[in-house]
């Protein structure tokens, strides 16, 4: 038996690393899935690898940064299956570890429309759903940025207002049946890593904020994969009894 079976879950960035990921993982464990990113050619890829393992897959391409893209997925799987189980807000992007003096004005917005207030646009849209039946599970993909600001300035305050969004989601709905957690990744090898990408980054924040956080630990990169499971667990009834908790997924980066 699966451990999500007969669930309808909504993944966003779910078109490559933790959030593909935790698609094809929650699919194998039974659940529907419903992926939504902006590239409609990675999504429709991963859902015919889903499908084609024999799991169940929708995918509906959208921008986390536009209101009527969010509300247009929660829609449209409402109309297909019904009811929305459980939503994992995994979409995110970096900040290329800049420091403070670094971050334009369109960085910072940048980042916080999508790291913070997408994910406030995709509960807002699915919460009511989840109210009416008393019964749902949010899990938000933070980071080790959040928790020890350990990335660049505008992803750092991004990920730490996510982490503070969750716990005040947890406490507002507590009573309904509606759980919130959040998970947050280490170092993570995921396409935000792809060298193209590399460029930009500021190379000397990025060790001075290594060094502190793994103490001069070689730790290695985690695979998308291990974070699913996290997202998994927090996501399934298994964690019934579990609300407005982080999962730090680090391999143990800062003891």
């Amino acid at each position: 038996m699966g451990r999500l079976d007969n669930k309808i879950a909504i993944v966003t960035g779910g078109n490559s690393g933790i959030g593909e990921a935790t698609a094809k993982l929650f699919a194998k464990e039974g659940a529907t899935v419903v992926i939504t990113a902006r590239r409609e050619d990675e999504l429709r890829r991963v859902r015919d690898e889903i499908l084609a393992d024999g799991g169940q897959c929708m995918y509906v391409p959208g921008d986390v940064r536009v209101t009527a893209d969010v509300e247009n997925v929660v829609a449209k799987t409402v109309e297909a299956y019904g009811r929305i189980d459980i939503l994992v807000n995994n979409a995110g992007i970096p900040d290329a570890h800049k420091r403070a003096t670094w971050v334009t004005d369109e960085l910072w917005d940048d980042v916080h429309e999508t790291d913070l207030k997408g994910v406030l646009r995709f509960c807002r849209a699915v919460l009511p759903h989840m109210e009416a039946r008393n019964y749902g599970s949010i899990v938000n993909v933070c980071s080790i940025g959040g928790i020890y600001a350990c990335a660049g300035a505008a992803y750092s305050s991004a990920k730490a207002g996510l982490r503070g969004l969750t716990v005040n989601m947890a406490i507002q709905y507590f009573a309904t049946g509606i759980r919130v957690n959040s998970v947050s990744p280490g170092s993570t090898l995921t396409p935000l890593f792809d060298p193209e990408r590399m460029g930009d980054i500021d190379v000397e924040m990025m060790q001075i904020t290594a060094q502190r956080h793994y103490q001069d630990r070689t730790v290695g990169m985690l695979q998308p994969i291990q974070q699913a499971y996290a997202i998994l667990f927090l996501a399934s009834d298994e964690a019934s009894g579990i609300n407005g908790e982080n999962l730090t997924v680090d391999a143990g980066g800062r003891r």
